[in-house]
């Protein structure tokens, strides 16, 4: 076993895997670029490493830099998280190179399932169902236009080395093509290192139903059973959750055989999601496999009763999986929301700035993996996403439930959250009635305003006493976080501190 990881990321997600690092004893290594030095995610590490500044492509990209810190800091293995490096074989390749283990993958299938456009190559040739699509990244907008014009609109476009709906844009006619694929290509860049996009055929309305899969070194693989995904904007999932409702056993069972072939057609080790489109007539295409842990994996934690980081660290360390699908069982019913810094009513836009107020929901079946806390300031830099809320009850309806509560009793003051807007999706009747597909939010929730009422009162009360509580019950000036001696330390945020923590450098 390993007796220290570097975590190549931020935010809740590196918070999540320092947590399993602790829980199984193994010491972690955070990195940071400058605007993340006061970070949850490196106060609770054991150590922490400057890796550049705030920009991604300075920092959180540089394969040079990380590799450094895991060095410099003695790790003998790199967990990647997801987004940034985490689906790029050419730094899976260099952590071999350097007899460094990524918790991930190896290098050739993470380069065959990582490039959208050779996996969907590799899937034709398995006999695998696939969305209509290129089978090649074009090289003039001559070749978008011909190959866009063959599909038939409307079409998206999607980058071939990542995922997360980075990068995607749905063309409706000719005269938006350049545009979409354009944008695409520089979406694609920022986020993932490579600008290749390619085109596929825009199935209308479907469910967006995805498979969590695990696999040893052995060759030992079971599935750990679907989430559904369907509820999105801009691409990007908001709420997930499993079982989907709109499969049965018999379906389930297909669908699951069929996302384990496809990881043993691309030679498959650790844990990875194949997700697939399924239509109005109950059709399922493979739709690409995102090749590192997914921002939802905590449903299927809950549901299974897996640790999937866990998991992904002992198949990494060699470990035989240690599990067979007969005994793999659904239990219950889990929702996750992902709280992002956005306001909802302003076209989600981007909303940086402190927390000055925090209230997170507590209670049985009710799960919050953040990477945040009050005093802190989001950053503009990165994906805005500041938490995830996860709930379990016995069954969907209680679920759904127990989730509008939970969504109720969360309060972030200071910046602008997805929050109301995910309670008013979760209390929508189609959404109760589990009829959803990836048109929901905007068939239902275009230009969505937050009712203002007693809810309205309660934030204001609750902003006037935490402007009271910063600026010392109103005498004198204001204390501002970060400002003499006032900011986040780890004798404020974390409680129960013990002697000792070593740092590779100041932070």
């Amino acid at each position: 076993m390993f007796d220290k990881i570097l975590v190549a990321n931020r935010g809740e997600i590196a918070v999540r895997v320092v947590r399993a690092c602790r829980e199984m004893g193994i010491a972690s290594v955070a990195v940071f670029s400058d605007v993340d030095r006061t970070s949850l995610h490196v106060q609770m590490a054991d150590e922490a490493v400057p890796i550049g500044p705030a920009p991604a492509a300075e920092s959180y990209l540089r394969m040079d830099r990380i590799l450094e810190a895991a060095r410099s800091t003695g790790a003998a293995a790199i967990h990647p998280g997801y987004g940034f490096l985490a689906e790029n074989a050419a730094f899976a390749r260099l952590c071999e190179a350097e007899g460094i283990v990524f918790i991930g993958p190896g290098s050739n299938a993470l380069e065959l399932v990582g490039d959208k456009v050779r996996a969907r190559q590799a899937m034709v040739k398995a006999g695998i169902p696939i969305v209509p699509g290129l089978e090649s990244v074009p090289l003039t907008m001559e070749e978008y236009a011909a190959a866009a014009r063959g599909l038939g609109y409307p079409v998206i476009v999607k980058a071939s080395a990542g995922g997360g709906g980075k990068g995607m844009r749905i063309v409706r006619e000719a005269g938006e093509l350049a545009a979409a694929v354009e944008a695409g290509r520089r979406e694609a860049g920022s986020s993932f290192g490579d600008e290749s996009v390619y085109l596929e055929k825009y199935i209308e309305e479907p469910r967006h139903v995805e498979f969590q899969v695990l696999a040893d070194n052995h060759g030992r693989m079971v599935h750990l059973f679907e989430r559904e995904c369907s509820i999105q904007r801009r691409h990007q999932k908001l709420v997930e959750e499993t079982p989907s409702p709109a499969l049965d056993s018999a379906l389930r069972e297909r669908m699951g055989e069929t996302a384990q072939n496809v990881m043993r057609a691309a030679g498959y080790a650790n844990a990875g999601t194949v997700e697939f489109l399924l239509d109005k007539d109950r059709n399922f295409y493979f739709l690409e496999v995102n090749a590192r842990l997914q921002v939802e994996h905590p449903v299927t934690e809950l549901v299974t009763g897996v640790d999937l980081v866990r998991r992904q660290i002992l198949i990494a360390a060699g470990e035989p999986l240690g599990l067979d699908q007969a005994d793999l069982r659904q239990s219950g019913h889990a929702i996750e929301c992902r709280i992002y810094a956005e306001d909802a009513a302003k076209g989600f836009l981007p909303s940086p700035g402190p927390i000055l107020f925090l209230k997170e929901p507590r209670g049985p079946g009710v799960r919050l993996d953040s990477g945040v806390y009050a005093g802190w300031r989001v950053p503009i830099h990165y994906d805005p996403i500041l938490a995830k809320l996860i709930v379990w009850a016995e069954d969907r309806d209680r679920a759904c439930r127990r989730m509008a509560a939970a969504l109720r009793d969360y309060v972030v003051l200071g910046i602008h959250t997805t929050i109301g807007f995910l309670g008013d999706v979760v209390c929508h009747p189609r959404f109760e009635a589990g009829c959803t597909d990836t048109g929901f939010i905007g068939r239902h929730f275009e230009g969505w305003q937050e009712a203002r009422g007693d809810e309205e009162t309660l934030r204001l009360a609750l902003a006037a006493a935490a402007c009271d509580e910063m600026d010392g019950g109103g005498a004198g000036e204001a204390r501002v976080p970060g400002r003499s001696g006032d900011g986040p330390t780890p004798w404020k945020t974390l409680g129960g501190w013990r002697l000792g923590r070593r740092e590779s450098d100041e932070i």
